[in-house]
């Protein structure tokens, strides 16, 4: 992955929150100071998951696309809109005990991050209890490739889904991969 991450967007900002719209699968994301940097939205009736990302004018910054039609614990490629070049993957490890994710390189398939939920009985509890499972939000920490923490995303109990999200250390880890990964995760497990 280039180290500029996606070409078009640069979040300098260590902390944001995402909010899922009331009706689908609609998110933003803000910085500090409220400001809206990015938007995604799940596209309906495709035949495979996709996900594009706009920036605060409404241009195209990336897309997210699942690598197959039913993809439970599935490949998803970020494609950045400027260059039409995959700049990274997002991989579920399926398990009923543990939401993981991984953020590879697209050229070299190394582990660039782990988004990992924090809590196997809570995890059990959202997979398990029917009407109430979703509501319990969901508490994830980031590591790097060597498994060293770099920050954490903490869902907060409210009627849309809403994430903050901080990262401590993003030497190596691409700030716009885990936002964009924060709000397909949770369109994704149906929350």
């Amino acid at each position: 992955m280039s180290t500029d991450g996606i070409s078009t967007i640069d979040l300098t900002d260590n902390e944001y929150t995402v909010e899922q719209s009331l009706i689908r699968n609609k998110y933003k994301a803000t910085d500090r100071t409220g400001q809206t940097v990015i938007r995604g939205k799940q596209k309906m009736l495709k035949m495979k998951e996709e996900f594009p990302f706009v920036d605060p004018q409404g241009k195209e910054v990336f897309t997210v696309k699942a690598a197959g039609v039913i993809d439970i614990a599935g490949n998803y490629a970020i494609i950045d809109s400027a260059t039409g070049e995959e700049v990274a993957i997002l991989d579920n490890d399926y398990s009923i005990l543990q939401d993981t994710w991984k953020i590879r390189d697209a050229q070299t398939e190394a582990v660039l991050a782990k988004i990992e939920s924090r809590g196997a009985a809570v995890t059990v509890a959202r997979n398990m209890i029917p009407f109430l499972g979703p509501l319990i939000p969901h508490k994830y920490e980031i590591t790097d490739a060597d498994g060293d923490h770099v920050g954490n995303i903490d869902g907060q109990f409210s009627f849309r889904d809403r994430y903050e999200i901080s990262i401590d250390d993003s030497s190596s880890v691409p700030k716009e991969t885990v936002i964009a990964a924060a709000m397909v995760i949770d369109a994704l497990q149906g929350n």
